[in-house]
């Protein structure tokens, strides 16, 4: 098969790219500076109102629930991520992709029966209560609709996220480096903190932005662990939509595709070759 027949089968995806993915960014494009009720494309017109709403309270806290909820989730997630990913690079365990396979488990299961799961565990009374009270242990912790909760929420979702592109960063480190390393006569602790880490950088970066770019712009997890009392900017979105403001809820689309475009540029530029994103 030569290259024109290659090509000639990515087309049907590129048809695909522009249709689903470029058309509703153009439109969200054009539905942000107008006014409209719905989408009665014959009853609108040219408006900046939806930029005077950026600057409303709700509007800002909502951002800032973002960034400071994003922040925290995505540092604690990559610290995770590290040890685990490298315990698995040090492993003697042949099959490290069975273990990898394990890890990635829980996020080919749906997103909302997990985290409804995980807040039935955060409730008073819930299935572990009932287990333990049976066997005469009496606990019960409950965080749902607490910041915690939504924390615990997010890195239990996204800690996948950032093991595999640390575990890949650290796979293509030359072992010979360490030999090297250790000849030169540096210690376990040393040798990580000179050889290693500065390796697989690359991968805590691209953890770092896989992470941060879905819990900035969430939704579900905030609404159900935080009972609605945490309000991010993926909630603002959906009920601007929901309540068919899709003027406001679109230039907020398009601030945070921003976000994402930014970060693929930090990507490609830490990560040239893509490895990490393998």
């Amino acid at each position: 098969m030569n290259n024109k027949s290659f090509r000639n089968l990515a087309k049907p995806y590129v048809y695909w790219l522009y249709i689903l993915a470029l058309v509703p960014v153009f439109v969200m494009v054009i539905l942000s500076v107008l006014k409209s009720e719905g989408i009665a494309f014959d009853e609108m017109s040219f408006s900046l109102e939806s930029f005077t709403l950026l600057t409303e309270r709700s509007t800002l806290v909502a951002f800032r629930n973002s960034f400071l909820y994003a922040f925290v989730a995505t540092v604690i997630s990559v610290v995770l991520g590290y040890f685990v990913a490298y315990r698995i690079f040090k492993s003697k365990f042949n099959n490290k992709f069975l273990i990898l396979t394990m890890l990635i488990l829980p996020m080919w299961s749906n997103l909302l029966l997990r985290t409804e799961a995980l807040g039935n565990i955060m409730e008073h009374n819930n299935i572990l209560t009932d287990l333990l009270s049976r066997i005469g242990i009496t606990a019960s912790i409950g965080i749902k609709g607490t910041p915690l909760a939504v924390i615990i929420g997010l890195v239990f979702t996204y800690l996948p996220f950032a093991i595999l592109p640390i575990y890949t960063a650290l796979e293509k480190i030359s072992y010979s480096l360490e030999e090297a390393a250790l000849d030169l006569g540096l210690p376990e602790m040393k040798k990580f903190w000179k050889v290693i880490f500065p390796l697989s950088i690359k991968g805590v970066v691209s953890a770092s932005i896989l992470v941060f770019l879905p819990t900035l712009s969430g939704f579900a997890i905030p609404q159900i662990l935080g009972k609605g009392n945490i309000v991010l900017i993926g909630n603002v979105i959906e009920e601007s939509f929901r309540n068919m403001n899709y003027n406001f809820g679109s230039l907020l689309a398009i601030i945070i595709l921003f976000f994402i475009l930014g970060s693929i540029l930090i990507i490609s530029k830490t990560d040239k070759e893509g490895e990490t994103l393998l």
